[in-house]
């Protein structure tokens, strides 16, 4: 029922001129999903609150509610007459709806309630529907989507994965909210994170790492105040920006997790120098955004400066780790041997602030669209590197949108990376045969068989002569058999 649902959500939104592509299909989805899942939230809270004789004060009241303007109902049934549509619909959403909504900023007590999450999507989004006609399908198609259940959410969340994916191969912006889901599950598999841990992603685009470490910590049997730990001090999120700060809400929300501690701000006008114990986590698992170009004044926050954000989102993360904290973050390969200042000195203070003891060399293609090869850092803070396990991920096929990343290309690393097992792929570099000046740490596999020696232009023509000779012998051959 839902996969159909979403499909009519789809093919209502082709026809809507005001969205022209998978960003802003999973975008304005969003607002209307986070809508739908807040009434339901409350009906579920106000019923609780009944039947233990509470009173109950909505987030949300009067037109604003779901049931008032999105799907008013009569006797059960739909009502059409009461429900707005057409420019009635679009101008109420642009000129009541989200002007009420991004007041919530106001009333928030903090980041981690609802009112804030609701305030700082609607402050930062904008609906992009035209046509009240295709808006009122897509509110009635909704309507019929419940949060109530964990099956329900469990069924919701793989659509909406498999939309951010699809946004992800949409293009090079797309491409910066998605990071293959089966690399993210290896990742936490090797980090194996426990309950009571914090676990934190700085750059959370759409809460790839959040979501799927929630799903490996939460168990079948697991206890109400392990649950309530899960859900209110485990994982901590910050975006800079406002469709991947919507998106990675929505995905938590899907996920089961009712208010996800996501912030958005930008993390690098943080000054990583003014960190105290109590902003630290146990866990960082992350996939930071590269190039961009940092602005002079954001670089001073850092004690290396670069305009490589991955390099600054690095120092950030390692400053963020509690002493002992584990965290694996994926990065380009170059990292591991550029000459620059910038990258020899923060490749220097990893080695020696933390014990990095893994490197997953990823193929071309891991990430579709990006264009360039990564590598994943895995370390933990507080003593420097004496050994580095490398593995060189070889999945035997070009990757591709028909070829992505799956869990069984995996499931090698995560094995021979417990014991640190050597092999064709996989091999151990002792830090003190580490160039001292320059921390090279590139990617050398001493296991790869040698290619051969390109051989000289006068070996190549003599061995054609000598091909030539003796296939004119074999033609005389065969002509004295005449």
């Amino acid at each position: 029922m839902y996969e159909n649902a979403f499909n009519s959500i789809e093919k209502a939104l082709r026809a809507e001129e005001g969205i022209s592509n998978e960003l802003d299909y999973v975008e304005q989805t969003s607002w209307i999903l986070f809508l739908k899942y807040l009434h339901d939230l409350e009906s579920e809270r106000r019923d609780r609150a009944e039947l233990e004789g509470k009173d109950y004060k909505p987030i949300i009241d009067g037109q604003i509610r779901w049931d008032q303007w999105a799907a008013p109902k009569k006797n059960g049934q739909f009502d059409h007459n009461t429900a707005l549509t057409g420019d009635d619909l679009v101008d109420f959403v642009d000129r009541s709806l989200f002007p009420y909504l991004a007041r919530f900023h106001e009333r928030a007590t903090g980041p981690d309630t609802i009112e804030y999450k609701i305030g700082e999507v609607f402050t930062e989004l904008r609906s992009k529907f035209r046509s009240g006609y295709i808006l009122r399908d897509v509110l009635e198609i909704v309507d019929s989507l419940h949060f109530k259940t964990q099956a329900d959410k469990h069924e919701l969340s793989a659509l909406y994965e498999t939309r951010i994916r699809r946004m992800g191969n949409a293009g090079r912006n797309g491409g910066e909210y998605y990071t293959p889901r089966p690399l993210i599950r290896a990742m936490i598999r090797v980090v194996a994170p426990k309950i009571g841990e914090t676990i934190y992603d700085g750059a959370v685009g759409s809460a790839g790492f959040l979501c799927e470490a929630y799903d490996y910590l939460r168990r079948p049997n697991i206890s109400a105040s392990d649950y309530e730990t899960l859900q209110r001090r485990t994982f901590y999120g910050q975006e800079k920006k406002s469709l991947a700060y919507i998106i990675g809400i929505m995905n938590m929300i899907l996920h089961g997790i009712e208010a996800p501690n996501i912030v958005r701000t930008n993390s690098l006008n943080e000054n990583v120098l003014d960190y105290q114990e109590k902003d630290r986590h146990d866990i960082v698992l992350a996939n930071p955004p590269f190039g961009g170009g940092e602005r002079r004044e954001v670089q001073q926050n850092f004690p290396i400066k670069s305009g490589e954000t991955a390099y600054l989102f690095l120092q950030h993360f390692i400053r963020k780790l509690r002493a002992g904290g584990r965290a694996a973050v994926v990065i380009k390969n170059t990292f591991l041997s550029n000459t620059d200042n910038a990258s020899v000195a923060l490749r220097r203070e990893l080695l020696e602030s933390c014990n990095l003891h893994t490197i997953l060399d990823c193929p071309q293609g891991t990430f579709q669209g990006a264009g360039v090869k990564t590598v994943v850092l895995f370390f933990q803070k507080g003593e420097a590197t004496r050994r580095i396990w490398y593995y060189q991920l070889v999945p035997g096929r070009s990757m591709g949108k028909t070829n992505p990343l799956n869990d069984d290309d995996m499931a090698e690393f995560v094995e021979l990376q417990r014991g640190f097992v050597t092999g064709p792929k996989s091999w151990i570099v002792d830090i003190a045969t580490v160039d001292a000046k320059t921390f090279d740490l590139s990617v050398k596999n001493p296991n790869a068989p040698e290619a051969e020696a390109m051989r000289s232009p006068e070996e190549i023509i003599d061995a054609i002569l000598a091909r030539d000779a003796e296939t004119a012998e074999i033609l005389e051959r065969i002509r004295g058999l005449l």
